[in-house]
């Protein structure tokens, strides 16, 4: 980071080194377009983007374009073509939402701008420890590569009107599907949220969970996930439509929960089943939880490719996008219900107050409902899991 004298001259004061450069970048991104690269198949998401594109379009002179994705790998995809044909400048992709296998491909191939999270203002409401779940993903350090914006946790919501206990574990979901036949499934694994189903019920059942924070070999594989196969053998034949076909992903399953097809759905989003209820796509007897040994939870981040054609612009962007009350409207369930990424411990009285004052949904979850949060295994899992599940169970 630079040090100029304007920069020197803060610091005796007392003020933070990084203002000087921030002014530089605020000045550089105005009239520039992020191109933010992100999953398209969530309309809460999308009108949320939306509205930061207003919103940074009126602050600093950003416009945001949404480049809407079926698969985060498109524009991974995309961003090492260019390297590929030796364009270091001017690339097509400025904003990516990130996550895991996607941000290691990244960064071991050195796609990634940064690192630049400690120069954003905004980062002082972060928990930075070393090891923490905002420097962290997927149990891969960020190295300052990534800015967290979303909380995320796997959970499931069921319709008390036609469930009165649900099953709290995996075993307890086997004995309940094989009691109810027809009345489970879950998304393609193909899908994020298929995959993430069996990846929950693989940390469940494995004999040394700890395993899985390390790369996967096979034979850690083979003996990690032998009882996840054993208990979904059992499972399948009493799913939906007997295991032989799968809705598409987690939008169709809900209106699966809606029509009364299904009694569960799932999400990455403890808010997901309470917005939902909200805009009447599902009843307002759904209920939402998580598994009581506890569920997967991780952080949504955005990361800038080396060679973004408007890198300042991104960064003004990440930096909103961590603006307490951007992080408050985020976790509106009348809005996205993103939990904060936020360290509450760091935010003034009036800064918490905009959390305190969020409306409630008897399909929200408390946090005794969600239990514990479970380390993300290390990226190679999920991508074995799905390979695997493909070998054993298509046709």
């Amino acid at each position: 980071m630079r040090l100029t004298l304007t920069a020197t001259l803060l610091a005796l004061i007392g003020a933070p080194l990084w203002a000087d450069s921030w002014d530089e970048t605020l000045a550089a991104a105005k009239g520039q377009t992020v191109y933010w690269n992100a999953w398209g198949g969530d309309s809460r998401t999308n009108d949320f983007i939306a509205w930061v594109d207003g919103q940074v379009s009126a602050k600093y002179g950003v416009h945001v374009e949404q480049v809407k994705l079926s698969d985060t790998a498109e524009a991974v995809t995309r961003v090492l073509a260019e390297k590929s044909a030796g364009q270091t400048e001017g690339g097509s992709v400025d904003l990516i939402w990130i996550n895991g296998a996607n941000f290691l491909s990244m960064k071991e191939q050195g796609l990634l701008h940064g690192p630049f999270l400690e120069n954003l203002p905004n980062a002082a409401f972060l928990d930075l420890t070393p090891g923490s779940a905002a420097v962290t993903d997927f149990t891969i350090p960020t190295e300052g590569y990534e800015s967290p914006w979303r909380l995320a946790k796997f959970v499931y919501t069921y319709d008390s009107a036609r469930v009165a206990e649900p099953p709290r574990s995996a075993a307890a979901l086997l004995d309940w599907a094989s009691a109810n036949p027809g009345r489970f499934t879950h998304p393609a694994v193909q899908n994020f949220m298929g995959a993430t189903f069996l990846k929950q019920a693989l940390i469940e059942l494995a004999p040394d969970a700890s395993v899985l924070q390390a790369e996967a070999t096979e034979d850690s594989f083979a003996a990690a996930t032998a009882p996840l196969w054993a208990w979904y053998d059992a499972l399948r034949p009493n799913l939906w439509r007997a295991g032989e076909t799968f809705p598409e992903n987690e939008s169709v399953l809900n209106q699966m929960l809606n029509d009364g097809e299904v009694d569960f759905t799932m999400a990455f989003d403890p808010a997901a089943a309470a917005a939902a209820v909200e805009k009447g796509l599902l009843p307002d007897t759904v209920r939402t939880y998580g598994p009581e040994a506890g569920s997967i939870g991780n952080i949504s981040f955005v990361a800038i490719p080396f060679n973004a054609a408007h890198r300042e612009g991104a960064e003004v962007v990440a930096n909103f996008l961590l603006d307490p009350a951007t992080q408050a409207r985020a976790q509106d369930i009348g809005i996205l219900g993103s939990y904060t990424v936020l360290d509450m411990t760091k935010l003034d009285e009036t800064q918490r107050a905009a959390f305190a004052d969020l409306p409630a949904s008897a399909a929200l979850p408390t946090e005794a409902d969600l239990g514990p949060t479970l380390v993300e295994p290390h990226p190679s899992w999920m991508v074995r899991i799905a390979e695997e599940w493909a070998k054993r169970y298509t046709k």
